[in-house]
């Protein structure tokens, strides 16, 4: 090897010594990767808050929708009813 081939390897030592100085600097900056974790726990806590809401919605949506069905059960029951009466009481007059 020469002088300049030397070099460019020393170079590239260099660059690559620097590198693995920098990803063993970020592995032992636990501030960093302690907050890099809270904000992957909040974003995806986030997501799942949203999804349980879509959810909430739809479940109320349905209750609202089974909960008027059963208020109009008893005045459907009282209309019938009424008719019911009304002509039983038409038919006895038409009778007599």
């Amino acid at each position: 090897m020469n002088a300049p081939e030397i070099q460019q390897e020393i170079e590239r030592t260099r660059e690559h010594l620097g590198e693995t100085v920098e990803e063993l600097a970020a592995k032992a900056d636990v501030k960093a990767r302690a907050r890099a974790k809270a904000a992957e726990v909040k974003a995806k806590a986030q997501g799942k808050a949203t999804q349980l809401k879509g959810k909430a919605t739809e479940v109320s949506g349905q209750l609202r929708q089974n909960e008027t069905v059963q208020r109009r059960w008893p005045l459907a029951a009282a209309a019938a009813g009424a008719v019911i009466i009304a002509s039983i009481v038409v038919w006895r007059r038409r009778k007599t």
